[in-house]
């Protein structure tokens, strides 16, 4: 799995650098959806495994071709309708939703190559969902995207078993995506359902505004109540495992956990906040460097993040001490963002990843 995931991320990189020079639909199979579908184990040159322009007569049409019918034993079980990169997809659904029920395929999938739907019968038999079950963006992967792409492989493909979850991924998503539209803004029936808990008077209308920061304002809180909650579990563990490995704990809290302003005769005090920003960058620096590299220094105007406990490679600063949240990253322009929570620090993890990634670069020169 480690190797397929590693595959992935590969490839999201490259469609992330060549999708700029790709302007139509045989560009897009040929550099985006081939590649995956090799990566899923097929051999895209036997038609045993793969057919292009698939034949799929749709009532009294003759010839409507699908762009790749996926084989099993002389029978498509998954049908693959492309679309450019440039396209959005949402209004190409009705076209795969007519080649569906014309062969014996109970799986779906609709692309730009970048996009990914994945469509099944679960609602009436053979008749195509009008909602996909999966989906997922290859700019985007997540390590959740990464297992239930898995079992698509050739290898590893078992149709009872991907019909059996496809019912609990659909069902999920949609739950989710909920949750989101109420994390945004709550609805009055989302707010009626949580003041039933805790309000015992009349759910007036003008009780339901009253309470509609609040409960946005709660959810928000909770959240980030938990990610604080594991985030100090995966520190408290990083601390574990150093004082296990047998390391000197004054070196320890020296470098790992900070230092005063040498130029100050003030104690630096390093809040819960910054630690909690700390934690998130050195895991999402996980995916490029070791955490053990990953430093940080504290004094009065901001948090250092660095790379080799080296101060020519800090990687961004936070500053969270003022009225005004912010990440400094150490780009070419210094660029300064505002946030509004330690969250918001992964909207920025690619920013980050490109960051160290350039100081690796460097010294491997």
């Amino acid at each position: 799995m480690e190797e397929f995931k590693q595959q992935l991320k590969n490839l999201s990189s490259r469609i992330e650098r060549i999708r700029v020079n790709i302007h139509t639909e045989e560009a897009t199979k040929t550099s985006l959806i081939m590649p995956l579908i090799q990566m899923l184990g097929y051999d895209v040159f036997n038609p045993e495994e793969l057919v292009p322009e698939y034949i799929a007569d749709v009532g009294i049409k003759k010839g409507e071709k699908i762009d790749y019918a996926i084989m099993q034993n002389n029978e498509p079980v998954i049908l693959i309708e492309a679309k450019s990169v440039n396209e959005m997809l949402t209004k190409h659904d009705s076209q795969l939703f007519r080649y569906f029920g014309t062969t014996k395929a109970k799986f779906a999938i609709l692309t730009n190559g970048i996009e990914y739907k994945f469509f099944t019968d679960l609602e009436e038999q053979n008749r195509m969902d009008q909602k996909p079950f999966f989906v997922f963006d290859m700019l985007g992967l997540k390590d959740a995207d990464i297992f239930e792409i898995a079992k698509f492989r050739k290898n590893d493909f078992d149709f009872v078993n991907v019909l059996t979850t496809a019912s609990e991924l659909k069902f999920t998503g949609e739950i989710k995506q909920y949750l989101h539209h109420q994390w945004e803004e709550p609805s009055e029936e989302f707010i009626k359902v949580v003041i039933n808990e805790v309000y015992q008077g009349m759910k007036t209308k003008k009780v339901i505004d009253n309470f509609r920061d609040l409960v946005k304002k709660s959810l928000q809180q909770y959240v980030n109540e938990k990610v604080s909650e594991k985030l100090q579990k995966a520190l408290n563990s990083s601390t574990e495992n150093t004082e296990e490995a047998g390391t000197d704990p004054e070196i320890y809290t020296e470098k790992e956990k900070g230092s005063p302003d040498k130029n100050s005769n003030e104690e630096i005090e390093t809040t819960e906040e910054e630690i909690e920003g700390y934690v998130l960058i050195k895991l999402i620096l996980k995916e490029k460097v070791d955490p053990a590299r990953v430093f940080y220094r504290d004094n009065k105007s901001y948090f250092n993040v660095l790379l080799d406990d080296n101060i020519r490679k800090w990687i961004c600063r936070l500053g969270f001490n003022g009225p005004t949240k912010y990440i400094q990253l150490n780009d070419a322009k210094r660029t300064n963002i505002k946030i509004d929570s330690v969250n918001d620090i992964l909207d920025y993890k690619e920013e980050i990843l490109t960051l160290v990634g350039q100081f690796e670069s460097v010294s491997s020169k």
